[in-house]
């Protein structure tokens, strides 16, 4: 049975240390500009568009992991511009982008028309004797809930038993308004594992998955090297993005 969204927020996983993310939205006259944050990235992109068309791509990289990361600026510019905003999503190409700035761009083109901002925050706990929670809230309200147990899912019971990278005929059968939200879910859930892993097993581009990221392209994997700082939003009072000042709808 297909959950609905969710009314009263959970305060447990606030408490625990974890992986946080947040997306910002804003939308202005011609232009829209997303931006990111979590404990790895720091990244913005503003598409200035005309008749539903983009034509500037703005991308920001103010923090990435890797020393490669930068360089996948002109190839978001040259995937996207002069391409209709309804197309985005169907463009594809994510893999062989900055996979955090191709997400910014298709949000971004998703809301482009939106009268008010949208924020997506994501919060995962740590592992607990394996146990996980991830909670994606929407301007603020809980919207969706997942829990894991060493990599399984246990709850919602309908997809109990699977795995992260599996649940794309669930997202497929959710309400079209929960479906952008438990992609962005989904993903923030894979990504905050790398809390989880040995920074020395994470640091060599030639071990990470062939042809999954612009840096991870065979090209670029072999000159990579681990760059940035890490930050701790579950510890301390800042959390994602409070440090970049959101654009005026009006500029």
């Amino acid at each position: 049975m297909q959950r609905a969204a969710l009314d009263e927020p959970l305060h447990e996983v606030d408490e625990l240390p974890g992986f946080r993310r947040r997306f910002r939205v804003t939308p202005g006259a011609g232009w829209v500009r997303t931006e990111v944050e979590d404990d790895f990235h720091c990244m913005s992109l503003t598409i200035h568009h005309r008749d539903g068309i983009a034509m500037l791509i703005e991308p920001a990289i103010q923090r990435a992991p890797w020393s490669t990361c930068p360089g996948a600026v002109e190839q978001l510019e040259q995937t996207f511009t002069g391409v209709a905003l309804e197309a985005f999503a169907e463009r594809g190409e994510k893999r062989s982008n900055c996979t955090h700035l191709h997400d910014l761009a298709t949000l971004g083109a998703a809301h482009a028309f939106d009268v008010e901002p949208l924020v997506y925050d994501v919060l995962v706990s740590d592992p607990v004797d394996g146990r996980r929670q991830s909670e994606l809230r929407r301007n603020g309200v809980a919207q969706l809930r997942l829990t894991d147990v060493d990599g399984r899912l246990v709850d919602p019971p309908e997809i109990a038993g699977l795995t992260l990278d599996k649940l794309g005929p669930w997202i497929a059968s959710l309400d079209p308004q929960l479906q952008e939200g438990a992609r962005v879910l989904r993903w923030a859930s894979m990504i905050a594992h790398g809390r989880t892993i040995p920074m020395e097993r994470q640091s060599d581009a030639l071990r990470m998955p062939l042809g999954n990221c612009f840096t991870f392209q065979p090209q670029m994997r072999v000159a990579a090297k681990r760059i940035g700082e890490i930050r701790d939003f579950s510890r301390g009072a800042q959390q994602p993005l409070e440090s970049m000042q959101a654009p005026s709808m009006r500029a």
